[in-house]
């Protein structure tokens, strides 16, 4: 056990030795490493000095270098600017000598002015009393006051001047009218070529054939019931004669006459004629016509070029069919102004589709049943509004018989197109009355005015011929009197196409050698 003790204290020892032994060992190292690099240290702190040094003198020399070019540099600049200043200087100089000199000019000027203004005050002072003494002279002369003669001189020119307005006028207007009337009569001539047409003038009867005499009392039936049947159905009256194989169907409406002359034709082919199988050819009829008017409104938009009408519309177009004014059938004449209203536009290059539009809907209120109050243009107007029509085409409708103001050329194309397709030779008939009731109408608005000696009507009233006193009347004031005929026809007649009047002026001196 004390062995085993010992050991451990020598043990113990030994390692205090080595541990004191390597700790003084790993000192000296340290301390001589230590020693090595605080030698290490100085040396680079001598290098870098050294370097410092050297690297100063260099720094130095560059600096001073540069400091030598700046110096020059600025003495160069302010060398430059100093000539700069002293040519701006001189020049400053010679500005001033120059001005000295323009100051002085104008000096002499202003005075030489202020003398020239007091010559020219003298001079007008001069020349106003001279202009005064020879005022009073003229005055004396003349015998006219200055006030006196002004206004003499002035309705001396006014005078003249209004001869001299009205020449002008008169001879601007003739040719105007010249040039105008030519173009038109190109125009509408070419319109009138281009559409020209057949007319028939339109009855309120029609005649049915019949297979046979026999057939006659088939269609009064027993004690006539047939024939009053037919006539309460249709409305219309049967005329059963002594013409052969023949029966009248007569009436003012065209579609129940149509009807009538339908369902009768068709009662002649079934051979079965008895109350109820004529009511039941009559229901027949009415929608055959109804078809057969749709399929006339169609054609009559498709010969046209009228595209995109309502359906309602059509069917209206096709009425015009069955309609007629002074005998003109009405879809005939509506389809004729449509043509004439498309070709005047495109010879003018105005709207060809409003016009022919226009010119087709403009009697559309026609077609509307008599039960409706108002004129054919206000229901035409009030139909086409409800059935999509622009206000292009209402106004056209609206104007076509000068109850409004034109608004547009169309419409203006489409009046001349109605007025043209009325007035055509055989298109239309007029009852004597009327007629001769224009006539002295027309007569009776040429002799209304001052200084007309007799006026005419002629070519059918076509022209009036108003022959005036030329002691009353001179030729200026015939110019002014046949625009107030014309505007006072205008107003007061109503009439087809137009009226052409003519003021006829001349001085005859008669003699005679004995």
């Amino acid at each position: 056990m004390n062995i085993i003790t010992g050991g451990v204290f020598y043990f113990i020892i030994a390692l205090v030795i080595g541990a004191v032994a390597g700790y003084l060992g790993r000192k000296y190292i340290a301390k001589a490493r230590m020693q090595s690099a605080e030698e290490e240290a100085e040396k680079i702190l001598k290098d870098a000095e050294r370097d410092a040094k050297a690297k100063q003198k260099e720094i130095t020399l560059e600096a001073k270098e540069e400091a030598h070019k700046i110096r020059e540099e600025a003495n160069r600049e302010s060398q430059k600017r100093r000539d700069e200043l002293q040519r701006l200087e001189n020049r400053l100089m010679h500005k001033e000598e120059n001005l000295d000199r323009k100051s002085e000019n104008l000096e002499r000027k202003e005075q030489s002015i202020k003398d020239r203004d007091r010559n020219l005050t003298e001079a007008e002072e001069k020349i106003t009393e001279l202009r005064q003494q020879q005022k009073e002279k003229l005055e004396t002369i003349a015998s006219f006051s200055e006030s006196e003669a002004k206004d003499y001189l002035l309705n001396k020119v006014e005078s003249e001047l209004d001869h001299e307005y009205a020449k002008l006028i008169k001879e601007k207007e003739s040719q105007a009218r010249e040039e105008s009337e030519k173009r038109a009569r190109e125009i509408i001539s070419l319109a009138i070529q281009r559409s020209a047409a057949d007319h028939v003038t339109e009855s309120t009867v029609s005649v049915v054939n019949l297979p046979n005499d026999d057939m006659k009392g088939r269609i009064i039936g027993r004690e006539g019931r047939n024939i009053r049947a037919l006539e309460s159905l249709t409305g219309i009256d049967l005329i059963i004669d002594d013409t052969p194989e023949a029966v009248v169907i007569s009436g003012f409406d065209p579609i129940r006459r149509e009807i009538a002359r339908i369902a009768l034709e068709k009662l002649i082919i079934d051979g079965r004629i008895h109350p109820a199988r004529i009511e039941e050819m009559v229901e027949k009829a009415k929608k055959e016509l109804d078809q057969h008017i749709k399929e006339i409104g169609e054609q009559a938009t498709f010969d046209t070029g009228v595209h995109g009408l309502n359906a309602e519309l059509i069917k209206l177009l096709g009425r015009l069919k069955f309609r007629t004014s002074y005998g003109q059938n009405v879809l005939q004449h509506s389809m004729e102004v449509s043509y004439l209203a498309g070709i005047m536009a495109a010879e003018l290059g105005a709207d060809v589709t409003l016009a022919r539009r226009g010119g087709l809907l403009h009697d559309i209120g026609k077609a509307i049943d008599h039960d409706v109050e108002g004129t054919h243009v206000d229901i035409g107007v009030d139909t086409a509004r409800k059935y999509g029509e622009s206000e292009k085409v209402l106004h056209t409708i609206e104007a076509h018989h000068n109850d409004v103001e034109f608004k547009s050329v169309e419409a203006v194309l489409v009046a001349a197109g109605d007025a043209i397709s009325a007035a055509r030779p055989g298109a239309r008939k007029e009852t004597l009355e009327s007629y001769i009731k224009r006539l002295e109408e027309l007569e009776e608005i040429g002799e209304s005015f001052s200084g007309v000696e007799k006026a005419y009507a002629i070519q059918a009233g076509r022209e009036i011929r108003v022959i005036v006193e030329p002691d009353k009347i001179n030729d200026l004031e015939t110019s002014k009197m046949v625009r107030d005929i014309t505007k006072k026809i205008e107003k007061n007649l109503d009439y087809p196409g137009q009226i052409k009047v003519v003021i006829i002026r001349e001085t005859r001196v008669v003699d005679y050698a004995k």
